[in-house]
């Protein structure tokens, strides 16, 4: 029967259930990564399993986020992830060496393999044929054990790619104009192929933007084949025996077809506060931008940081706009350094930041209060960049490069000829001598942690019956930075649970923790697509510490709704979405979690409303995992070491 190149990958992988739409699989997983603000809580998990090594192909611990170290808390916390990799058999990349995503894809991914990782945009693997997913820090501690990683069997996207890009439009746009059409909720357990003679159009650098923020459409991942252009990018790379041809069988079938033809794309924008909020550039010709920042893990490659160049070289960025870019990894940098590059974008007046993920969430680089904010990230959602009342928008690097020189966004029509596409030069720097690799034998290494890196919370068994108050009621597409914000400060926090818990849902409900603690055992009310965004585990992982134990929504974002069951909060869905109205916050309500059954419906009574009727998506282990309390409760007593 003709593969698609979702079911050949999975296939390969499969250690239990049945490829059936909808159906939960167990998959083997070859690769995992972390970074620095999942990672210390994902190997602090890992330890608590007892296991003393690794058991997948490779794990890689970065350090990307949390660079900028304000006293002793981050560097603390880099100490432990270094020690902790030596320790426990993973590769280490240093602060300052680039962003997880631009450095896997240079130096680790490849076609054919799993990888999960502790960050929601690790599908940018995807570009070149790996499968490669985002998810919580303690499902990627539980695969760094050598356990399968489960999920639902997607639906499978054939977007079928035409024509070439041409004008000013770039990859960006693409996944721009499938935002534009099927919105931050349309990719919910499903999987996203490109297809089509447009693909081979298309570099593995601009793969990986798409396959990026295919995460903002709530996509399980994203799938380019292995082809010529992965051949190549990989030779560059000097990883040529790391490739491997790798396409969907030419009949295979798909749940549902897309099609958008490159030739006709323009310049296009996500609008405050959201990705799919996009209108064309040209709809906001004159408006002022305060500042440009340039870079993150979706636009930082040496082909994207190139053509800003081209355009920078010998101008000037309008002075009072604040021009920011951030350069993937330091094999970038070294490019640019090497081709002139970096000489064009300093002249212009463009701050260069270290190499890592920065502005793009929160950490430095905040816009002005009240700020108009152009930038070639991923995520625009309120708050993010760190200045609360900031209005972010979300280009291409070449529409962000004519808007920091014009001061503000100017029609593209206006703006003559586009840079020709710089490729690879023909010498790229290796920064591979720049990982720290692991010990043969790390028995002996001393894991260090600082005084804020506190241990691992409780997690108790749920009663018979959960009495609980609702803390929240919470409308559409709750993302986890309103559930657990980003930003310099609260970041630091993140291996400290009682000290991180005290911001849970700060930018929505400043009085959150205390009714919560108040409560003493709460339930949230919310409504379509709750926690979308990052795959953070702290926002389940902290309004457990405050007492939640259930969460009660319309619907749930894939990697959030695991991080519940991973951390004992019971996810249901309302079976009549009009119950959503009739409950209201305050009230009291009484769950029969003895009854609780996967995939039955279970009826719960609320104070002041009566009965109403949820639902679930349970699987019978994960009904056993939430009453546990958890799953690191429920694998410790598997005998998970043994």
């Amino acid at each position: 029967m003709p593969k698609n190149l979702t079911q050949k990958i999975l296939s390969s992988h499969l250690v239990g259930g049945t490829m059936r739409k909808g159906e939960k699989i167990a998959v083997k997983i070859d690769q995992t990564l972390t970074q620095d603000t999942t990672g210390t809580m994902a190997y602090l998990q890992f330890e608590a399993m007892g296991v003393p090594r690794v058991r997948t192909e490779l794990t890689v611990s970065y350090a990307d986020h949390n660079v900028l170290q304000m006293g002793f808390r981050n560097a603390d916390d880099h100490r432990y992830l270094r020690t902790a990799a030596a320790r426990f058999g993973a590769v280490y990349s240093p602060t300052g060496t680039g962003i997880c995503h631009q450095l896997h894809l240079e130096n680790f991914a490849k076609p054919g393999k799993t990888l999960i990782g502790a960050d929601s945009h690790t599908p940018t693997a995807g570009g070149m044929g790996c499968f490669a997913m985002g998810a919580g820090g303690l499902s990627v501690a539980m695969a760094m054990a050598g356990q399968p990683y489960s999920l639902v069997m997607p639906e499978v996207v054939r977007v079928t790619l035409t024509g070439k890009l041409g004008g000013w439009a770039q990859a960006k746009d693409i996944i721009l104009e499938l935002l534009r059409r099927m919105t931050v909720k349309g990719g919910v357990n499903r999987v996203f192929e490109y297809c089509g003679p447009g693909v081979e159009t298309l570099t593995v650098p601009e793969r990986a933007t798409i396959a990026n923020m295919g995460a903002e459409l709530g996509a399980t991942t994203s799938l380019f084949p292995s082809d010529a252009q992965t051949e190549r990018f990989l030779a560059s790379m000097g990883r040529h025996e790391d490739w491997i041809p790798l396409s969907p069988d030419a009949d295979a079938a798909y749940d549902l077809e897309v099609s958008i033809d490159l030739s006709a794309l323009e310049p296009l924008a996500a609008c405050p506060h959201m990705p799919d909020k996009v209108v064309p550039v040209s709809a906001l010709a004159g408006l002022k931008a305060d500042q440009v920042a340039i870079g993150s893990c979706t636009n930082s490659s040496f082909r994207d940081l190139a053509a800003v160049a081209e355009l920078f070289r010998g101008k000037r960025i309008d002075p009072s706009t604040n021009a920011l870019i951030s350069p993937g990894s330091k094999q970038v940098l070294a490019m640019l350094a090497e081709t002139g590059y970096f000489v064009d974008l300093l002249s212009a007046g463009a701050r260069i930041l270290e190499c890592g993920c920065g502005p793009c969430i929160g950490i430095g680089g905040s816009p002005v209060s009240g700020g108009v904010s152009v930038r070639t990230f991923n995520r625009n959602f309120e708050g993010r960049s760190g200045t609360r009342d900031a209005q972010v928008y979300l280009v291409s690097p070449v529409t962000a490069a004519m808007t920091a020189l014009n001061g503000r966004f100017t029609d593209p029509a206006t703006w003559g000829e586009p840079p020709a596409p710089r490729e690879l030069p023909e010498h790229v720097p290796s920064i591979a001598h720049l990982f720290v690799y692991p010990p043969e034998d790390g028995t002996s290494v001393e894991i260090k942690r600082g005084p804020n890196i506190k241990p691992l919370p409780a997690f108790e068994p749920l009663p018979d019956v959960l009495e609980a108050r609702i803390v929240l009621k919470a409308g559409d597409n709750i993302t986890t930075d309103h559930i657990m914000p980003a930003g310099a400060e609260i970041m630091s926090l993140r291996s400290n649970i009682p000290a991180i818990s005290r911001h849970v849902f700060a930018p929505v409900d400043a009085d959150f923790v205390a009714r919560a603690e108040a409560a003493g055992r709460g339930v949230i009310v919310a409504g379509v697509n709750y926690g979308q965004g990052s795959s953070r585990e702290h926002a389940a992982l902290a309004p457990h510490y405050l007492g939640i134990r259930a969460v009660i929504a319309k619907s749930f974002a894939r990697i959030h709704r695991d991080n519940l069951v991973n951390f004992g909060i019971i996810p249901l869905c309302f079976e009549n979405a009009g119950d959503y109205d009739r409950i209201q916050a305050d009230s009291v309500v009484r769950i029969p979690v003895s009854k609780l059954t996967a995939g039955a419906p279970l009826d719960i009574e609320a104070s002041g409303v009566g009965t109403i009727r949820t639902v679930n998506d349970l699987t019978a282990a994960e009904v056993d995992i939430v009453r546990a309390g958890g799953l690191l409760t429920y694998v410790k007593k598997q005998g998970l070491s043994a």
